[in-house]
């Protein structure tokens, strides 16, 4: 009888890893989100994103080519309340500063939607996912022209009364960033060709993202209103741990969106509860098994957010320099992002 000879391990071929370029592009697109996400920092810090007044999707693309040009979107600058009670004398050079960060701003969203389109027709016609994924990934696009629709929508909040744009739109419009950059992530996780694994519980790992996510919202609550310019003191506040005067607005809940006071004392609260619980979180684990495996992100996730809030309160007691805000701002990104990759290596692989 003919004996069957067990191949080399060095001879075998490995299969082929045909999702390698969609995993590529989905981690590219999720990095192209957060350079947006910095740029719109740049144009809120440097009080840019109101100076384009007109949403022209198409027509919009390119910057203005001739003296007339600018001179043109400078008056019409000139009518909004910004100009009036804020800029008012600024010079056309002041003004196409602050032009170019705002266009810059819609350049790049429009480059995302195209970086996204042309390579996910590609994959499609080459097979390289199922329709199953298709769907999602569609998905994906749909959510990613909505977040343009929803940057004019805060933009137009600041034409006609405000001199900034309405922090509650503010936070929307940074919110649906995160949840796109968190859905990107998810989604290329999971694509990753590695072992099956579920993970129990996967609840305090959710419970750690909401928490993030929340904190995310209300740091948009601070920037909006300007809160970070103010109390710039750590770790008492206005002189006290806990400051008087968070509720003076009636309702009493308009405190949480509206005082610069009640604002920054909820934001620096919630720091305090998201590193006393991932300290928790990875005390926990350390007694249930350690690291190995999906658990391994929870260390780094842990740093991650003890550098966060440190960085944090360097950038209030420095009284908010751009470089210090952008990074905030971008490593709070970088955080939602590793928790969902965890969360994904929690929960196993998906089929495409």
């Amino acid at each position: 009888m003919a004996s069957i000879e067990t191949p080399h391990p060095a001879d075998v071929v490995p299969v082929r890893d045909r999702l390698r370029p969609v995993r590529i592009w989905l981690y590219g697109i999720a990095l192209l989100v957060l350079v947006m996400v910095a740029v719109g920092g740049i144009t809120r810090l440097t009080g840019s994103c109101l100076s384009i007044v007109e949403w022209k999707p198409i027509s919009g693309t390119l910057p203005p080519l001739s003296e007339a040009e600018w001179q043109a979107d400078f008056e019409a600058y000139q009518q909004i309340p910004q100009y009036r009670f804020v800029n008012k004398g600024m010079s056309l050079d002041e003004f196409k500063f602050i032009f170019f960060w705002e266009w810059f701003h819609r350049f790049l969203g429009r480059f995302i939607g195209l970086a996204f389109a042309v390579p996910f027709l590609v994959f499609l016609i080459q097979r390289r996912f199922s329709w199953t994924l298709a769907g999602p990934l569609a998905g994906l696009f749909v959510l990613g022209g909505l977040q343009g629709a929803l940057g004019w929508w805060m933009v137009s909040s600041g034409l006609s009364e405000l001199t900034s744009v309405s922090q509650y739109r503010l936070a929307a419009h940074l919110g649906a960033a995160a949840l796109l950059f968190m859905a990107l992530m998810w989604v290329a996780r999971r694509l990753e060709p590695r072992p099956m694994s579920h993970e129990r519980p996967r609840w305090p790992v959710v419970l750690l993202l909401v928490l993030v996510f929340i904190q995310l919202i209300a740091g948009a609550f601070v920037a909006g209103i300007d809160a970070g310019m103010g109390y710039n003191t750590w770790p008492l506040m206005d002189g006290a741990l806990i400051p008087a005067g968070l509720d003076v607005i009636e309702p009493w809940w308009k405190n949480l969106f509206e005082n610069a006071l009640t604002v920054q004392f909820v934001h620096r609260c919630l720091a305090y509860v998201i590193v006393l619980y991932a300290i928790l979180l990875l005390w926990r684990q350390s007694g249930r098994g350690g690291f190995a495996g999906a658990n391994g992100w929870l260390p780094r996730i842990t740093l991650l957010i003890v550098l966060q809030a440190g960085l944090g309160i360097a950038t209030l007691l420095a009284f908010v320099p751009i470089s210090l805000a952008l990074g905030h701002q971008a490593l709070a990104f970088m955080l939602c992002g590793a928790i969902v990759a965890y969360l994904a290596d929690m929960t196993g692989k998906t089929t495409a």
